[in-house]
Parts: structure tokens; C-alpha cells; sequence
């Protein structure tokens, strides 16, 4: 073989050079209608809240004089007397309580029922998947009346059980919906070789599965918390005593006794909507990635 050959052969191929009109262009914004669209759907979002937020932080004679301008002075003694009182704190502990436990119930409830649809073969499989899915279309407001007659028979009535069952019986559609494509896109040989090195499906369900689907799970707790805390329906028809009443409630009462300081009832609406809002927004990465995940499933 020629020295010749051999040094062309060992010469690195040249890479294909991109053309003039193609070299280091500016990646192109799209179309600014799409983000006028864009911007209008979000200013259509925040604008109530930051009008709430900021309402609190004014005067009822600045509210009824210049209703869109920005507080002058700043009042935060609006916000200091509902963070004194007992009474939001109380109502405050009954949420939490409240949509903690949902949360819980429905995350444990519908992985396990998931599971089961996701990774057993059995009768009516496919129609126990359909009624949950026909949950989806059958909202609370339209059972109210005879959901609550049933927990009036279960002597829940003016007790947070009363609501914390119903929701996570509400709650199941959702989970189930989400979490079965997660668990159906577990690969079967991780279950075999599980179940070679002698884990029980008992302990393959918890060291494998849970972290497994981990984002669905995060996503469906998320969803239950905010849905859990701001409920205002079921607690309206359950709950009777103001010692049990969850935050939405509250804000209902507390509107109505202060009908004529728009400042306060500003004010006590934005700290009762705050965590959830809170919430929803530290987390809102983790509900596109589990319900993109869900979907891919």
C-alpha cells in the first residue's frame, strides 16, 4: 500500500460546511400575535389577584376613589388584625387538616387501585377502568343532595370526616386517570426479577412501583391539596358550627360581617387563597411533567 494511500486514508474527513445564508442566524421569535394572545391570557388571570392582594393594602376610601391605583399610603394594619385573630387561624387548621387528609386518602387509594388496573389481568378490569373514568363527568355539585343525605346516615354531619371522604372519593377519577399510564409503562421484567431475588408483590409495590411513578404521584398530590383546599360546596351542606368551618367558608362569613370594610374582606380573601396559590405555583413544573408523563404512558 502507497504512503499516499495510507495518508489519505488516516486524514479526517472535512465536515460539510452549513451554508452563508444558514451561519449563526438568530433563532426567529414567532409570530407576535401569539404572544399578545399570550400576555391577554395571563393579564386576564393575575390581574384579579393582584387587584385582591393589593385591595388589602388600601383604604376603603382609596378603593372607592381610585379603585386601579396602587395604595397611597401602603396599610398593612388590614392584613395584622386577620393574622391576630383566632378565628382565621382556627378555620386555617381545619383547612389544612382537612386537605391533608384528602390528599393522603386519595394519593394511597389510587395508587393501589391503579395498580391493580395497571398490572393484573381480571374480569371486569376493563369496565372498572370505564366507571372511573366515567367519574370524570360526574361532578360533586350534582350529587350534593343525595351525598349529603348519606353522610347525614353516617352521622358525619357538622364534622370535617363528613369532608374529607367525599372528597377523596371525588378525587379517585383523577388519580386513577393519571396514575394506570404510569404504572402500565413499568417494564414486566423488573417485576420478574423481583420476584427471582424473592420480593413479595407487597414489597415490589412499595420499593419499586411508588418510586417508579413518583411524578404521577406528586401530581395527583397536588392536585388533591389545592382542589381539597379550595372546596367551598361540600363544607357549605356539611359543616354547621363556625368552630369547623374551612377557609372558604370563612371568607363567607367573615364577608358578610364585614360587608362594609371592603379593605379587610380584601385582605382575609387573599390570605385564605394565598397558600394554595403558593403551592400550585412551586409545584406547577411537577403537574406538566407528570400529566406529560401520563400522556407518553
Amino acid at each position: 500500500m502507497s504512503a499516499t494511500t495510507t495518508a489519505s486514508r488516516m486524514s479526517p474527513v472535512p465536515e460539510p460546511k452549513a451554508p452563508a445564508g444558514r451561519r449563526d442566524k438568530p433563532q426567529k421569535w414567532g409570530s407576535p400575535v401569539t404572544y399578545f394572545v399570550a400576555l391577554l391570557f395571563v393579564g386576564v388571570c393575575v390581574a384579579p389577584v393582584l387587584h385582591i392582594v393589593l385591595g388589602g393594602f388600601r383604604t376603603n376610601a382609596q378603593i372607592t376613589t381610585e379603585p386601579a391605583a396602587l395604595p397611597r399610603p401602603w396599610v398593612v394594619g388590614n392584613y395584622l388584625d386577620i393574622l391576630k385573630s383566632t378565628v382565621f387561624w382556627g378555620e386555617f387548621a381545619n383547612s389544612l387538616i382537612v386537605a391533608i387528609t384528602s390528599t393522603v386518602g386519595i394519593v394511597a387509594l389510587g395508587l393501589m387501585v391503579s395498580f391493580v388496573i395497571a398490572r393484573y389481568d381480571f374480569k371486569l378490569k376493563g369496565a372498572m377502568y370505564s366507571l372511573f373514568a366515567a367519574g370524570l363527568m360526574f361532578p360533586m355539585v350534582i350529587a350534593i343532595t343525595p351525598l349529603y343525605l348519606v353522610v347525614k346516615d353516617l352521622g358525619l354531619v357538622d364534622n370535617l370526616l363528613g369532608v374529607i371522604v367525599p372528597q377523596i372519593a371525588f378525587g379517585l377519577p383523577t388519580t386513577v386517570i393519571i396514575l394506570v399510564p404510569f404504572l402500565r409503562a413499568i417494564p414486566n421484567e423488573i417485576e420478574e426479577a423481583a420476584a427471582i431475588d424473592g420480593m413479595s408483590r407487597l414489597g415490589f409495590f412499595f420499593r419499586m412501583v411508588v418510586p417508579l411513578s413518583l411524578p404521577g404521584v406528586v401530581t395527583v398530590g397536588i392536585l388533591g391539596f389545592v382542589g381539597s383546599w379550595n372546596n367551598y360546596l361540600l363544607p357549605l351542606y356539611v359543616l354547621n358550627s363556625q368552630a369547623n368551618y374551612t377557609l372558604p367558608l370563612g371568607v363567607q362569613v367573615f364577608s358578610s360581617q364585614y360587608s362594609t370594610d371592603t379593605a379587610k374582606v380584601l385582605a382575609f380573601t387573599s390570605l385564605a387563597m394565598l397558600p394554595a396559590l403558593v403551592f400550585f405555583s412551586v409545584f406547577e413544573k411537577r403537574i406538566v411533567g407528570g400529566l406529560t408523563g401520563a400522556v407518553k404512558g
